[in-house]
């Protein structure tokens, strides 16, 4: 059963990939495949950094850039196709690694990202089971019952595989954020430690140092003093999240400084943000860990990504 499941979602995340890839969405990304430049490149579809947003903050759908006194401007929020919040990282520079981590968050490197979405709020379980139907799939090892994504339908999914939330996001319409867009998110411009400064977690930051347990999963969103420096809420604690690149400890090594996307292959997929059973060490908006992308487990969820529309020429960081 699992062999099937696992293969189910192969294909469709496949095909999903496909579509994605000749619908455009993904055209932004294509150039990226290579070989990084030597020289840094400044990022198509700049604009300013973005102020944190907060729950509440209004959201508006994809749609052309607005133009201000003369400066083309990307909307620094927007609704995803699933009816996710997401939230603009602009694009620029910001420091990746960190030296009092771990060896594989060394060397310290700055990396430069192009301008993207991410999910305000992790995937919760409500969407994931609108996925689940869609597709006819069978539910996540989370869902015990059929009350699960009802009863808890804030709460964050878990028990995804890697593939179960490419799918997604790919269903959505989205793609798993690299690991570098991640940390960008998290960790903002200034180098930070955790999403919301140096301050050492405490449980208003995040949700962390529990027992195992359903009920030490707290819905999305519940901390509010742990957002992010562009209003992304729960990059620490609660659940890790998967991103798309595979692992490898010595990653950083080589230095990738232009929109990284990771190893072109290996046996595990990266793993951010640390987990409600956790120390506050793995909390670090630099820690890395890793998962192999087939296997199930209770303290890993997801968020999703999305590239930004270009900008006119005349909002291009590369035009004069």
């Amino acid at each position: 059963m699992r062999q099937l499941r696992y293969k189910r979602y192969a294909m469709l995340c496949s095909l999903l990939s496909v579509i994605w890839l000749t619908s455009g969405l993904a055209g932004a990304n294509e150039s990226l495949s290579g070989k990084p430049e030597s020289e840094p490149l400044k990022p198509h579809g700049a604009v300013s950094e973005a102020k944190p947003q907060g729950k509440g903050a209004s959201q508006a759908r994809m749609g052309t850039a607005h133009k201000v006194a003369g400066v083309v401007h990307l909307p620094v929020t927007l609704v995803g196709k699933d009816g996710a919040p997401m939230v603009l990282v602009a694009a620029g520079e910001f420091t990746m690694g960190s030296p009092q981590g771990d060896d594989d968050e060394q060397p310290v490197h700055r990396v430069l990202l192009d301008s993207f979405y991410l999910d305000t709020f992790e995937v919760t379980n409500g969407r994931f089971a609108k996925f689940v139907a869609a597709i006819q799939s069978e539910p996540p090892w989370g869902f015990a019952d059929q009350d699960t994504p009802v009863l808890h339908a804030e709460q964050p999914v878990r028990w995804v595989t890697w593939l179960e939330a490419q799918s997604y996001c790919l269903w959505a319409g989205k793609r798993l954020p690299t690991e570098a867009e991640w940390e960008k998110a998290a960790r903002g411009t200034d180098g930070r430690t955790y999403p919301w400064g140096q301050e050492p977690p405490t449980p208003a930051h995040a949700v962390f140092g529990l027992k195992e347990g359903a009920e030490t999963v707290a819905p999305i969103g519940d901390r509010e003093k742990g957002l992010s420096p562009y209003g992304v809420h729960d990059l620490a604690g609660n659940l890790y999240e998967w991103v798309t690149d595979w692992y490898d400890d010595a990653f950083y090594t080589p230095q990738p400084t232009v929109n990284p996307r990771g190893p072109a292959e290996g046996t595990t997929k990266v793993q951010r943000g640390g987990s409600y059973i956790n120390s506050p060490y793995r909390l670090r908006a630099a820690f890395r860990t890793k998962g192999d992308p087939t296997e199930h487990d209770p303290h890993v969820g997801f968020r999703c990504a999305q590239d930004a529309p270009p900008l006119p020429d005349a909002g291009r960081a590369d035009r004069p």
